[in-house]
């Protein structure tokens, strides 16, 4: 068996992406279809769940069958997602309570944000496992998180890792993979700020580089803010537009609304190297067919999306006053993200760093939708011992929140502040408040507000057992340690007794182990669903193939030299095949596609023997091919080259 790699993967909002280093140098990995991304968006189709570009076709046709940027939703609860269900076509199932994890519909199916990303994860993995061959199984990886996740947000990641099969060996903040994948390639030294705006999040992170360390000194952001809040103020610009001038609503109607989406987000990747592009939309059929077109420039788009870009602006300030570093100190800025292509985004970044006034401009060689994950593939290969390349680096991340417990009169207690080093650890000592006082409530919250009311809570656990003393006697020592991956840990000793307990905190809306291991299990289940599914596919594909060769067959001099029966067999198997091409079982597609093999062999050999005729009287095999429709190395389109369907995605 080939020895096992660790992958890198960025699972983001918008796109996701795998890739692992190759030598010297991170690499992403192409998907089935040979591109780098994999569109984030899960549909349930008649023929089961489909991930990336299939699904995405999915989300325009039938969008009650489709959820895309799902990652805004992982980690919270029904209360925190009021204003996504304004703006996006998720449904939830109806008896959600408060404090449970998600769960949205998805056809007749209901599936949680981490169940979502754990199919996107897991089309990833089988990326990479058919690029990396047979026996090369892909069981490890790193993910990058926003760096403003929070703890559930977090432990909802890597619930979706192990759904999908995979062991989460790190979870690295997005803009630190960023600066290794920079660090690599520049080997650059000094401070370094990295713009973060992707699809549903904003991260800003200032790093000091020095002799391979990568020390986050601070970070901040929004994980609330990102691309498809520029996309949203496009669609309520065409929504408003579409009522007024045709007459009609459909702000319900969710193919409509797709369909508008679409439209609006080639008009804003056009708006990067135009002046002005059309917002171009044909309504569905119950609305008549009417068509929605218009010009938007670019000056009006920066006018729309610039109350969106300000709000990147905040984090950024924050992020430099607590590393006490001024703007002009800033030796470099690399931006990450799809939406930093927007023209205003890096004049805004070019202002609040100050890099016009020195000369500089923000870095832009790596391409910013692939630059999370090169980086992630840096660090797997730290982690796995790493190459010549990588052997000196190491990467030192922080907490971007606060946490602590409530104590006395529902105030917090904070015993690790954000932007500490992790893996960090922590002990504060705490009393009773009443006499006779033999448990106590230990209530772990995260963030900056001052009341526990106002903070996230992740866990509540118990300590029992205390001896009944008078208030304020009991010595309770409480101690917080932060892994690498920024999951927390929480136990609590009484000093005097020794009673101690102690707890991996469960956020509030994640997932119980129980849960998890449900989904693993039924996950087994759909893996073969979809292993059935893409062999269908390659099934037809092949069939496709033949198929074209056949009906090209006629023109050749080589058919007119088969017999009435050789053609009748070939036409009968021909239509055998159209009509097999057309089932779900791919083992008769592939008799059909035998069938029509054998059937088409003779021909095949005469054609094979007027190309030698050919090339005797001057004409070379490989013109002689090409003018048979073959290209100078191509298997013979009557033995197409046979497609493994073995490998377990």
């Amino acid at each position: 068996m080939a020895e096992e790699r660790i992958v890198g993967i960025d699972l983001g909002t918008t796109n996701s992406l795998v890739a692992f280093m190759q030598g010297e140098q991170p690499v992403v990995i192409p998907g089935e279809d040979g591109s780098n991304l994999v569109p984030s968006v899960v549909a349930l189709t008649n023929k089961g769940i489909v991930i990336g570009n299939a699904a995405r076709n999915t989300l325009v046709n039938a969008s009650e069958r489709a959820v895309y940027s799902a990652k805004r939703l992982m980690g919270r609860g029904v209360e925190d997602v009021q204003e996504e269900l304004k703006l996006f076509p998720f449904r939830l199932a109806e008896d959600l309570k408060p404090g449970e994890v998600l769960r949205l519909k998805l056809g007749e199916r209901e599936l949680t944000p981490p169940e979502i990303s754990a199919y996107v994860l897991r089309q990833l993995k089988r990326n990479a496992e058919r690029y990396f061959g047979p026996g090369a199984p892909v069981t490890k990886a790193v993910i990058t998180v926003p760096a403003y996740f929070n703890d559930a947000q977090r432990q909802a990641t890597k619930d979706a890792g192990r759904i999908a099969g995979l062991e989460v060996l790190r979870l690295v903040n997005e803009p630190t993979a960023a600066a290794l994948a920079y660090g690599l390639d520049k080997q650059k030294e000094g401070i370094i700020a990295v713009y973060d705006f992707g699809g549903g999040t904003f991260d800003i992170s200032i790093l000091k580089l020095h002799e391979g360390i990568f020390e986050v000194i601070a970070t901040n952001g929004d994980t609330h803010l990102g691309g498809d809040d520029i996309d949203n103020l496009l669609i309520a610009v065409a929504l408003d537009d579409i009522q007024g001038d045709l007459g009609v609503d459909v702000r319900h109607h969710g193919d409509a609304v797709q369909a508008i989406r679409k439209a609006v987000i080639e008009a804003k990747i056009a708006l990067s190297s135009q002046l002005a592009a059309k917002l171009d939309v044909t309504l569905p059929a119950e609305f008549g067919g009417k068509r929605y077109l218009r010009e938007i420039t670019r000056e009006q788009f920066e006018q729309l999306i610039e109350p969106v870009l300000q709000r990147t602006l905040a984090p950024c300030k924050q992020a430099l006053k607590d590393s006490g570093i001024a703007p002009e100190q800033i030796g470099e800025v690399v931006l990450v993200g799809g939406s930093t292509r927007v023209p205003r985004v890096r004049a805004l970044v070019d202002v609040i760093f100050q890099l016009g006034a020195r000369g500089k401009k923000p870095h832009t060689e790596l391409n910013p939708d692939e630059v999370v994950a090169l980086g992630a593939a840096v660090q797997a290969n730290i982690l796995s011992g790493g190459s010549r390349a990588t052997e000196d680096m190491l990467l030192l991340d922080v907490t971007p929140l606060s946490l602590g417990i409530e104590a006395l009169g529902g105030v917090v207690a904070k015993i690790i502040h954000r932007n500490s080093t992790v893996p960090a650890s922590a002990t504060e000592h705490f009393t009773t408040g009443v006499d006779g006082q033999t448990n106590v409530a230990i209530h772990v919250v995260q963030g900056e507000r001052e009341l526990a009311k106002d903070c996230r809570s992740l866990a509540r656990f118990d300590l029992k057992g205390i001896p009944p003393m008078t208030a304020g006697l009991p010595r309770i020592e409480v101690k917080f340690l932060i892994d690498a991956n920024g999951i927390l840990h929480v136990s609590a000793r009484e000093q005097r007794s020794g009673k101690e307990a102690e707890i991996e905190v469960k956020p509030t809306y994640g997932l119980t182990d129980d849960q998890v291991e449900t989904m693993i299990l039924e996950s087994f289940d759909h893996a073969e669903e979809d292993i059935h599914h893409r062999q269908v596919i390659e099934a037809r594909n092949e069939a496709d193939t033949i198929l074209t060769a056949v009906e090209k067959a006629p023109s050749d001099p080589a058919w007119q030299q088969l017999t009435p029966d050789e053609i009748a067999e070939i036409q009968s198997r021909r239509a055998e095949l159209e009509v097999l091409k057309q089932g779900d079982d791919y083992k008769l597609i592939r008799d059909g596609i035998d069938g029509l093999d054998k059937a088409t062999h003779r021909f095949a050999e005469l054609m094979m023997d007027g190309a030698v005729s050919t090339a005797i009287k001057g004409e070379t095999m490989q013109s002689a091919g090409e003018k048979l429709g073959e290209g100078p190395s191509a298997p013979h389109p009557f033995a197409p080259a046979q497609i493994d369907t073995t490998q377990k995605p």
